[in-house]
């Protein structure tokens, strides 16, 4: 099954990486199968048991990506991505690929923001104001970025296979299994 787990996402997470990068698109044709097969790959063959733990960690995905999705921080696109990486791995891989995503996601958004300086010093100077604030008032107040042009838009799509990737790696390290049970 780790043969299979593997190769499934390796080439949907180059899919959605190549799309992504392309179009800043990730397309419904590859996000619902790989939800679905993930779905009846463990059912086949874990039983209800399966089921379980490719529901769980379709809904975790899912759950984890709904959020900065219904904030605008991110397409539907990354959010079916990670649902259908949950499909396939589970709560607990599922979860350590989210974190991953995070580490992963946060140096690509500085990679980009430095190559443009101007707007790197601007989000500083805006994070800095606002943790200022914050620290007198006790209040929650964020303003967003005064620049000239609008920030760039991150291919989200990259970080998420960067750290499904680094997921895979450290559960295959740590149990000789790519999914956690």
């Amino acid at each position: 099954m780790n043969i299979l787990i593997t190769g499934v996402l390796g080439a949907a997470l180059l899919v959605a990486t190549i799309t992504d990068l392309k179009s800043q698109k990730i397309h419904n044709w590859l996000t619902f199968p790989l939800m679905l097969t993930g779905l009846i790959a463990h059912t086949v063959h874990g039983g209800l048991d399966g089921l379980a733990l490719s529901a769980g960690g379709f809904a975790l995905g899912l759950g984890l990506m709904i959020v900065p999705f219904l904030m605008g921080m991110m397409g539907a696109g990354d959010v079916k991505l990670m649902a259908g990486i949950g499909a396939w791995l589970g709560v607990e891989a599922t979860f350590t690929a989210f974190l991953f995503t995070c580490l992963a996601g946060g140096i690509y958004a500085i990679a980009v923001l430095l190559m443009n300086f101007a707007q790197f010093k601007a989000v500083m100077a805006n994070l800095w104001g606002t943790f200022l604030r914050f620290l007198s008032t006790h209040k929650f107040d964020y303003s967003p970025v005064n620049t000239e042009q609008a920030l760039p838009r991150l291919c989200y799509g990259v970080a998420i296979a960067v750290g499904t990737v680094g997921a895979l790696i450290l559960n295959f390290t740590q149990t000789g299994s790519v999914v956690v049970r």
